[in-house]
C-alpha cells in the first residue's frame, strides 16, 4: 500500500439517491478515478503520484464497498446514467475521467452519453468492445485470485501486486471480492463484459481527448481490444506497454503515471 504524504478522506454523500462512497486526495484539478471490476484496491503508488497534480476522486460502484446497490441498475449503460446524474449532483464537471477495465467501459458509456461533461478520458484496458482478436478471460471460471494473478505479466516483479492480492486474504477483503464479482456479473453477464452497441457509439467522443493504454500481455483483455477503440474514437491515442499485463498501474507504474500526467496536462 503507498505509504506517501497526501492526506486520504473517505466519506459517504447523497448523490443520485444513493449513498455513495468516495476517497478523496490530492489537490489540483479534478481527476475522477472509476476503478475495476473488484473494486477500490486501497490507495496505491499511483494515486500517491497522480495525487501530486490533481484532485482524486475515487468513487465506489453502486453494489461495491459500501455504496448501496440500486436494483434498477441492470447493465453498464444503466450505471453510466447514474453516474451522470451523481457527478450532477456533486457538482463535478466538467471533469477529467479515468477508468479501468470494467471502470474503463464505464467510463466510455458516460462519455458518448455525455462528452461535454468531460474534460479529457483516460481508459486503461477497458472491457465493454469485443476483442476482434483473442477473448476475454471469463472472471467466472476462476477464483479470485487466480484472476488477479493472470490480470499480471509478471506479477513476482509488481511490488504492489501482494498488497492488491494478499497470498492469505483476510476475510473481510474475501467477502469484499465475492460481493464485486456477483456485482460485476449482473451488469455484464450477457454479453459478457461488452457492449454490442459502445462500438458503433464512441464516435461521438471525437471532441474529447482520449487516451488508451494497454499491457501488450494483457491476458484479461486482449489488445487487439485496444487498437479497436482507437480505431473507433477519432483522435485518440494510443499507448501500448511491453512486459505488461492488464494492470499498468501496478507492471508499469513511473511509465504509467509519466504517460497519464504527459496527457492530462497539455
Amino acid at each position: 500500500m503507498a505509504t506517501g504524504t497526501l492526506a486520504w478522506t473517505e466519506q459517504t454523500v447523497e448523490a443520485a439517491g444513493a449513498q455513495l462512497q468516495v476517497v478523496t486526495g490530492g489537490s489540483g484539478d479534478p481527476l475522477l478515478i472509476l476503478h475495476d471490476e473488484f473494486g477500490h484496491h486501497g490507495q496505491l503508488r499511483y494515486h500517491e503520484a497522480l495525487g501530486q497534480d490533481f484532485s482524486l476522486h475515487i468513487p465506489r460502484h453502486p453494489g461495491f464497498g459500501a455504496t448501496e446497490r440500486q436494483e434498477w441498475i441492470m447493465n453498464m449503460r444503466d450505471l453510466a446514467g447514474w453516474y451522470l446524474e451523481a457527478l450532477d449532483d456533486l457538482n463535478l464537471g466538467p471533469v477529467n475521467l479515468m477508468g479501468f477495465s470494467l471502470g474503463g467501459w464505464l467510463a466510455a458509456e458516460m462519455a458518448t452519453m455525455s462528452p461535454g461533461q468531460f474534460r479529457k478520458l483516460v481508459l486503461v484496458a477497458p472491457a465493454g468492445i469485443r476483442p476482434p482478436t483473442g477473448e476475454i478471460f471469463d472472471m467466472f471460471l476462476a477464483v479470485a485470485e487466480e484472476y488477479l494473478t493472470v490480470g499480471l505479466h509478471d506479477p513476482e516483479n509488481a511490488p504492489e501486486f501482494r498488497d492488491v492480492c494478499p497470498e492469505e486474504p483476510s476475510a473481510e477483503l474475501a467477502e469484499a471480492w465475492a460481493v464485486a464479482r456477483e456485482e460485476a456479473c449482473r451488469l455484464s453477464w450477457r454479453p459478457y463484459m461488452h457492449s454490442l452497441s459502445l462500438p458503433h457509439l464512441v464516435h461521438r467522443l471525437k471532441r474529447v481527448p482520449t487516451q488508451i493504454i494497454w499491457g501488450q500481455q494483457d491476458n484479461i483483455v486482449p489488445a487487439s481490444a485496444g487498437q479497436m477503440y482507437h480505431d473507433s474514437i477519432p483522435g485518440s491515442r494510443l499507448d501500448i506497454l511491453d512486459s505488461c499485463g492488464h494492470r499498468p498501474e501496478l507492471e508499469k507504474t513511473d511509465e504509467f503515471v509519466a504517460l497519464v500526467k504527459g496527457f492530462l496536462s497539455t
